[in-house]
C-alpha cells in the first residue's frame, strides 16, 4: 500500500476514533446502532400507549424479539400542522446525518409502519431529565459536568443550524444520569428557501438574539468540511429531496464561514478542540 493510501486510511480512523470523544452516546451504545436499527425495523410490537406531550402525538410502543424487549416512539406528522411544516422522515434523515457527522446525540431512528401508515420509530433512549425540567426545578448541574453540557450545547446549535431544525426547545434536549445530551424531534428540520439558506437559525447572523457556536470539536467540522451532495444523499437515502440536500449544502457553506469569523476573531485554539 503507497504511503498516501495509509495516511488517508490512518486519518480516516482517527477522525472515526476522535468522534467518540463528543459523541454524547456511549461507544458501546453506538456499537449497537445497526443491531437496534434492525430491531427496531423486524421486532414484533407488543403494545402501544399515547404518550400524551408533543404536538406529532407520538406513540410509545413496546417491541419484542428473542426475548429482548425495547421501547420506541412512533410519529407519522405530514404537512402543515399548527403553522409548521411536519415531516416524519426527518426524523429518519436527522439520524442517519448525526450518523454522517459522527455526531452520537440522536437515537437509532428507522422507517417503520404501524396501523397501515408509515412513520418513523425512534429508540427510547435511556434518559433522566430534559432542559425544561431543568428550568422549572432550577436543578443545578454538577460543576464537573458543565464543560461537557456547553460542548454539546454548542454542537446542537452548530448541528441544527445545519439541518435548518426550527423546533429545537427545552423539552427535546434530553440530558441522561450522567449529563450526556440526546436529541430528540427533527420533524420540522431540512427546511428549504432562501429563509433557510441565506441565514443560519443560530450564529452570529442569525435572527433575533444570536447564540454562537462557541467551540466546537475540529473532527466534527472536518466532517462538515467533506459534506458533498452525494456523500448525503448516500446517507439520507429517499427521505430528502435533491432541493432540501442542496439547502444543506448552503448551510454547510453558511456553518464554516461563521466558523472562520470565529476562528479569526479569537484564534483556533479557543474554537476548536
Amino acid at each position: 500500500m503507497k504511503d498516501s493510501a495509509i495516511r488517508h486510511l490512518a486519518a480516516i480512523v482517527l477522525m472515526g476514533l476522535v468522534s467518540t470523544l463528543f459523541a454524547q452516546f456511549l461507544p458501546e451504545e453506538i456499537a449497537q446502532r445497526a443491531f437496534i436499527d434492525d430491531f427496531l425495523s423486524t421486532a414484533e410490537i407488543i403494545k402501544a400507549e399515547e404518550i400524551g406531550e408533543g404536538v406529532t402525538k407520538p406513540i410509545r410502543l413496546t417491541l419484542r424479539k428473542d426475548g429482548r424487549e425495547e421501547r420506541a416512539a412512533w410519529k407519522n406528522p405530514s404537512g402543515w400542522q399548527y403553522g409548521f411544516w411536519e415531516g416524519w422522515q426527518y426524523e429518519i434523515a436527522a439520524y442517519r446525518m448525526d450518523k454522517l457527522l459522527g455526531l452520537g446525540m440522536i437515537p437509532p431512528t428507522v422507517e417503520r409502519e404501524y396501523l397501515g401508515k408509515k412513520g418513523s420509530l425512534q429508540y427510547w433512549a435511556k434518559v433522566e431529565t430534559s432542559l425544561l425540567k431543568i428550568v422549572e426545578n432550577k436543578i443545578k448541574i454538577p460543576d464537573e459536568f458543565l464543560d461537557r453540557t456547553e460542548k454539546a450545547k454548542y454542537l446542537t446549535r452548530a448541528f441544527d443550524s445545519l439541518i435548518a431544525n426550527e423546533d429545537r426547545t427545552q423539552q427535546n434536549m434530553l440530558y441522561t444520569k450522567d449529563w450526556r445530551s440526546i436529541l430528540i424531534d427533527h420533524s420540522r428540520s431540512f427546511r428549504k428557501g432562501p429563509e433557510f439558506s441565506d441565514r443560519l437559525l443560530y450564529g452570529q447572523g442569525a435572527k433575533g438574539r444570536p447564540l454562537p457556536f462557541r467551540r466546537l470539536p475540529r473532527s466534527f467540522v472536518d466532517r462538515i468540511k467533506a459534506l458533498t451532495f452525494e456523500s448525503i444523499r448516500t446517507a439520507v437515502g429517499p427521505y430528502l429531496t435533491d432541493e432540501e440536500i442542496r439547502a444543506v449544502m448552503a448551510r454547510k457553506d453558511l456553518v464554516l464561514k461563521e466558523i472562520e469569523e470565529m476562528i479569526r476573531a479569537q484564534g483556533e485554539a479557543k474554537v476548536l478542540y
